[in-house]
């Protein structure tokens, strides 16, 4: 949690985590190798030098490495673990279930653990839907994550329009996962950028409204295709993965962005995400609480990021989503070894700005 100089605390939930391993050992193809060189020039072009990892390191970290990144370093009290499978670049898969799921064995009050699928897997591939069924009844799955220009075989992508991806969609309804994690954004070698493409949201968020769709990155670079779907669509949420370290590299632009979808969606739909370990949380979190919008932005769009919205935006959104009883989660996570780290590792660290509108 991250602990205001009055004494409040600001439940955080990183809202979009991995474990992955894309290490040599594990590349398939040379698709796997420009797979992790893409993700580390995200990494190292967008954070603070002193946050920029070795190559190495950032090929491969070990469970040790994410927990001392989000949970003691990293303010976050809860998050949520979503999974990339590229087992087309992968021996091993990137960033499975499974994989993730070690994380949740260790702290299953701390990670939420989400699934995924392929409407290109039938009902019985690696990623169909009897393997869907498999994940719930397994890890009782709250969401899944969504990989629409995932490459498969000669398939270079998919639509959630698809009459088979909607066979998976009611899937989701009648298992009662509810959280479904799209990502529609920026491009990620070698995979196409119109496979990313936000468009197909429109149409299955209207047809399915018992889920929640939350469009990871906000759709960038098609941030406004995105605002005017959200914006009619009550069950489409913002995910701040992507937009959150413009806050270090592009401050202007990130106060725009930020105005735009205040503007649009409002703060009641906008979860905080790091998207570790291409970022870390803890200097996102101070930075973000430290940010103000530029007085012109507040004056033209009528919006303002004030500490009510950032309290929502960092954890208050996703805990209703994800039906987390706050007070209690807090209550119980205080307890835990965790938190006496944190609270260790804080005080040993130098002043952090403090928001002026606190």
């Amino acid at each position: 949690m991250y602990s205001m100089a009055q004494g409040e605390d600001i439940f955080v939930v990183d809202a979009h985590t991995h474990l992955w391993d894309a290490s040599p050992h594990n590349q398939l193809n040379k698709y796997g190798r420009g797979w992790i060189d893409c993700f580390y020039a995200y990494h190292k072009n967008l954070s603070p030098p002193d946050q920029v990892w070795t190559l190495e390191h950032y090929e491969k970290y070990s469970t040790e490495d994410m927990v001392r990144d989000l949970f003691i370093d990293g303010y976050v009290d809860v998050c949520i673990m979503q999974s990339t499978y590229l087992t087309d670049f992968f021996k091993n898969g990137f960033n499975t279930t499974e994989q993730n799921a070690v994380l949740k064995r260790m702290y299953p009050d701390r990670v939420i653990l989400n699934g995924a699928w392929d409407p290109r897997d039938g009902d019985d591939g690696p990623m169909g839907l009897n393997n869907l069924r498999r994940l719930k009844a397994e890890y009782d799955i709250p969401g899944v994550k969504l990989y629409t220009a995932e490459w498969k075989g000669a398939s270079k992508g998919y639509k959630l329009t698809d009459p088979e991806a909607k066979r998976y969609l009611e899937e989701c309804v009648r298992l009662g996962i509810r959280n479904v994690h799209v990502h529609k954004g920026p491009t990620i070698w070698p995979l196409n950028r119109d496979a990313f493409d936000v468009a197909d949201i429109d149409d299955v968020a209207t047809e399915f409204q018992e889920l929640n769709f939350i469009v990871e990155h906000c759709g960038l670079p098609r941030l406004e295709d995105f605002c005017w779907i959200a914006t009619q669509e009550t069950n489409v949420y913002g995910g701040l993965a992507v937009v959150m370290p413009f806050i270090h590299s592009r401050p202007r632009y990130f106060a725009e962005v930020m105005a735009n979808l205040l503007y649009w969606l409002g703060p009641d739909k906008l979860l905080f995400a790091s998207d570790y370990a291409i970022w870390t949380p803890r200097w996102l979190i101070e930075r973000f609480m430290a940010f103000e919008l530029p007085d012109d932005l507040k004056a033209e769009y009528g919006v303002d990021l004030d500490m009510e919205t950032k309290r929502k935006i960092l954890g208050l959104n996703a805990a209703r989503l994800y039906g987390l009883d706050v007070e209690a989660t807090l209550a119980r996570l205080r307890q835990d070894d965790l938190a006496q780290q944190a609270q260790r590792a804080t005080a040993q660290t130098p002043a952090r700005l403090e928001p002026a509108n606190a």
